[in-house]
């Protein structure tokens, strides 16, 4: 399967009211962008005028294409994308890219549950083979 060239993808970073954006977006393959306004009024309570300029951002970004007639908005970028491309600047910045040091100071201080604990050794299991 080809992708967003992976230069492309590196360029695209979402902040939090994008991200708002985005996730009716990717739940709902297409919207209106009067739909996206009123659905965020609602939820968040952002003015039309808000909306429409983090709409405007996105489509910059190559985040979202649009559609018309009728302002159809599109995500250009799958949620999957976005998690790996802010889960690698989350490593390089903060964990030095070390997983292991992600992972002591992630887990560190928490008791997982024994749910959790078998979920982490079905990902290990399964990475390992």
């Amino acid at each position: 399967m080809i992708r967003m060239s992976q230069q492309k993808e590196k360029e695209i970073r979402l902040h939090e009211g994008e991200l708002n954006v985005m996730e009716l977006l990717w739940s709902n393959k297409v919207l209106a962008a009067k739909d996206i306004s009123k659905i965020i009024k609602e939820y968040i309570g952002w003015e039309k005028n808000t909306t429409y300029t983090y709409i405007k951002r996105l489509i910059d970004k190559g985040a979202i294409t649009r559609e018309d007639p009728g302002f159809l908005c599109r995500p250009a970028i799958s949620k999957k994308d976005i998690q790996e491309i802010e889960t690698s600047v989350l490593m390089k910045n903060l964990f030095h890219n070390s997983f292991t040091c992600f992972i002591q100071e992630y887990i560190g201080n928490r008791k997982l549950s024994t749910e959790e604990l078998f979920e982490l050794q079905k990902i290990i299991q399964n990475n390992r083979e």
